[in-house]
């Protein structure tokens, strides 16, 4: 992807993180079961909406729960519960930019220290090699930009 528009993209990404980052865990027994209770609606009566027996219904329930639904299974029996599917994926921790970044610094990490390594075996170890592997992360991560 060009990078001008994989940074556009990131941007974008960035910008909805914070709405994703305040959704709610899944509960438990999974959304299929929680929102079917709470609506108080049967087995039977998704099943019919999604076109399928009860136990079917159950078996997705189970599945949700232990982490084996597919998402279309989880589109379906959102829709007929009268809901919509969102899904997402959220960083552990910092910013989508971040991530972005992280495998160029660890590359460039990599890189220094062997280069930092082979010259301590001369005896001509750099004193500033943190500062090394910052300036090869920033040339990395801004290649290929425009001026």
């Amino acid at each position: 992807m060009n990078r001008k528009f994989r940074q556009l993209r990131i941007s974008q990404l960035d910008r909805t993180l914070n709405a994703a980052r305040n959704l709610p865990p899944r509960p438990k027994g999974g959304w299929i079961a929680s929102l079917r209770e709470a609506l108080g609606l049967s087995l039977a009566e998704v099943g019919r909406q999604v076109r399928v027996p009860r136990q079917n219904v159950q078996q997705y329930e189970r599945a949700e729960a232990t982490d084996r639904i597919t998402l279309g299974t989880l589109r379906r029996a959102a829709n007929a519960m009268g809901c919509e599917l969102v899904y997402v994926l959220v960083p552990k921790s910092g910013s989508f930019a971040e991530l972005a970044e992280r495998s160029a610094r660890e590359s460039a990490a990599r890189d220094v220290e062997r280069v930092v390594h082979t010259m301590a075996l001369e005896d001509q170890k750099p004193a500033n090699a943190s500062q090394l592997i910052e300036d090869e992360a920033q040339r990395r991560l801004n290649r290929g930009k425009t001026k």
